[in-house]
């Protein structure tokens, strides 16, 4: 099970005082010792996270609490791996210090740069690796608003971001995501994160290498990459490929350096297949869009990767019983209260 570090709920505590609520009962239901925020050496499972802020912001009525916890954190919540990221000699190096050792503080999100061809715009993207996750509307914004303050500790405390990407409808008033993320906010994204400048990712850090060598060499030593089982990876692949129309066995075995045969072998003995990883994929994509944005069926169909909107209606059927029309109607009424009394307080 996917868990993450008591640092990231660093300020936790704090805030939901502020806001008049008592925090230990949220913590408590959520399966979270109150001992554990803040403690580096403490895990929990990514879901009891989510389950924390999102009780949380119904507790409290503060839609925006994933981003007001952000404001109590920064790159020290990310212990040894912010250190990694810090000593380099430049933000796209200290960025992939973060993709390569983020899953220390923990194995279930992973960030990744993306320089957009034919342009001199990056994205970078910010995502969830877990499975059927419950709605996590809150941890998304936190995240978000951590991913600001650590490019803010690279480039400094005025730096902007070009847009920001959030893949849900906004929680709240708009202009707060504004006047939060001090750039154009864009919501119903198939992905989460920020566009930069291109040119950002070459400005010079005060490089450290010898610190960077030894906190390096500890964290290879922490990390088991071999822990991981194969169908995970494709799911990662897969999930990127979908909207290129190229999640396909050739494509994806190509991209592992795998004979397709070997691929659906190894698939295989992990007791799946690449046709059933796809589906399940699109599936849990489409489950949390239609409940969470209001992403067109078209634009739906595209991003799973279908040729037309009516494979789509298939699938649904397949998956849920309904048209996808039905299941975004049944599950924005059946939304639980605490979502609606949230959304309320702008």
């Amino acid at each position: 099970m996917s868990v993450v570090r008591g640092t990231s709920l660093t300020g936790f505590s704090d805030e939901v005082s502020t806001l008049g609520a008592e925090p230990s009962p949220i913590l408590r239901r959520a399966g979270i010792r109150p001992g554990s925020i803040g403690d580096f050496d403490t895990f929990f499972t990514y879901v009891a996270l989510i389950d924390a802020l999102e009780s949380a912001a119904a507790v409290t009525g503060a839609h925006d609490f994933g981003r007001r916890l952000a404001r109590r954190q920064g790159i020290e919540i990310l212990g040894p791996v912010g250190v990694a990221a810090r000593t380099t000699s430049t933000v796209a190096e200290a960025l992939s210090a973060f993709e390569t050792y983020l899953s220390a503080y923990s194995p279930a999100i992973t960030v990744q740069v993306q320089e957009l061809p034919d342009t001199e715009i990056a994205f970078l993207e910010f995502r969830l690796l877990i499975a059927d996750p419950p709605p996590h509307r809150q941890v998304i914004e936190l995240s978000l608003g951590v991913t600001l303050r650590v490019l803010r500790f690279l480039l400094g405390t005025t730096y902007s971001p070009l847009t920001v990407h959030v893949p849900h409808e906004p929680l709240g008033d708009r202009t707060d995501y504004l006047h939060e993320f001090s750039c154009t906010p864009r919501f119903s994204e198939p992905r989460a994160g920020f566009t930069l400048q291109a040119s950002d990712l070459a400005r010079p850090l005060a490089a450290d290498e010898t610190a960077h060598r030894a906190i390096v060499t500890y964290l290879d030593g922490v990390i088991d990459r071999h822990d991981r089982q194969l169908s995970g990876s494709v799911r990662d692949l897969v999930r990127q490929l979908l909207p290129t129309g190229a999640a396909t066995l050739p494509v994806t075995a190509r991209q592992f350096r795998l004979h397709p045969k070997t691929l659906q072998r190894r698939l295989a003995a992990e007791g799946t297949t690449f046709a059933a990883v796809v589906d399940d994929v699109r599936r849990e994509l489409a489950e949390r869009w239609l409940r969470e944005t209001d992403m067109t069926l078209s634009h739906l169909a595209h991003e799973l990767g279908y040729a037309e909107q009516s494979v789509l209606t298939r699938s649904c059927r397949r998956w849920f019983g309904v048209s996808p029309a039905r299941f975004r109607h049944e599950a924005r009424a059946t939304r639980p209260l605490t979502i609606n009394h949230t959304s309320m307080r702008s």
